[in-house]
């Protein structure tokens, strides 16, 4: 089970096709309604996992952010020459804006989770993921990189990951195609979405740590939890490396056509489901 968990969790977390609405179709068809509560953690071990693989993926990047977040704050006590900030600066700010309107969907937090229960509202909310995934591949190629992207730009990538907490809707597809229309060269889309990504996971499960931990673990059963968080960023790192690559060939509409299969099926299940019922 560990393994197939990590692998599930590896593919949906990156690729744009919404770990949460398929998670949200799973309970609700399969009668797996106690799952995320079971192995709650479990789960954000896996979550960890795939924290990892971004990581990885983006070693470079996060050390140079790092360097320059410390060199930042001394910039702001005046310790610097007054130069532009390098681009890493820049992206830490880009990713700290972008960040803010998650902070917002805290006090929508019990609407967003009803949404969970309702297959039919997710199943929309896929079909919609599929458009927007259709459409990003028909958008012009932009040329905006951590040199001139705008506050403007960080915001309004931020409100679509603020809006993809809503199950069925896909963080990366939403935020990777909302750059693009705001101009982000491909890749640099694809870059920031991901790193984008990093305050969002991490500050989601520190939040659920305690709780997990009150509900309790069997430590004989950590061996293969462990390897399911291997699994999954193992999984994960190779699924980032698939959407930068699909992304820059502008072949994001493979992913579209699945969303509206999988979601047009469950909205016609979870109809039949409510009239049946």
């Amino acid at each position: 089970m560990s393994i197939l968990m990590g692998i599930i969790q590896g593919v949906a977390e990156f690729l744009p096709i919404s770990s949460s609405g398929h998670l949200a179709l799973f309970q609700q068809f399969f009668g797996m309604e106690n799952m995320e509560e079971k192995y709650m953690f479990f789960t954000v071990l896996l979550h960890f996992g795939t924290l990892i693989s971004v990581c990885v993926v983006y070693w470079r990047d996060i050390v140079d952010m790092i360097r320059e977040f410390f060199l930042g704050i001394a910039a702001l006590a005046g310790k610097d020459n007054g130069a532009p900030p390098p681009p890493a600066r820049r992206m830490v700010m880009l990713i700290i804006l972008a960040t803010l309107p998650l902070f917002v969907m805290v006090f929508l937090q019990d609407a967003v989770n009803t949404l969970f229960s309702n297959s039919i509202m997710v199943s929309i909310a896929l079909l919609c993921t599929g458009f927007i995934l259709y459409f990003s591949d028909r958008m012009a190629r932009g040329r905006k990189t951590a040199k001139n992207a705008t506050v403007a730009d960080a915001l309004i990538v931020g409100c679509g990951q603020a809006l993809a907490v809503i199950p069925g809707l896909s963080r990366s597809g939403t935020t990777i195609s909302v750059g693009m229309l705001r101009g982000f060269d491909r890749a640099f889309a694809v870059r920031f979405s991901f790193l984008m990504s990093l305050p969002a996971i991490l500050g989601a499960n520190v939040l659920e740590v305690k709780n997990a931990v009150e509900a309790g673990f069997n430590m004989a059963e950590l061996p293969m939890y462990l390897v399911g968080v291997l699994v999954a960023a193992v999984v994960g790192y190779f699924a980032i490396r698939l959407v930068k690559s699909l992304s820059d060939k502008g072949k994001f509409g493979m992913f579209a056509y699945y969303c509206w299969a999988v979601g047009l099926g469950s909205l016609i299940a979870g109809v039949v489901k409510t009239i049946v019922g």
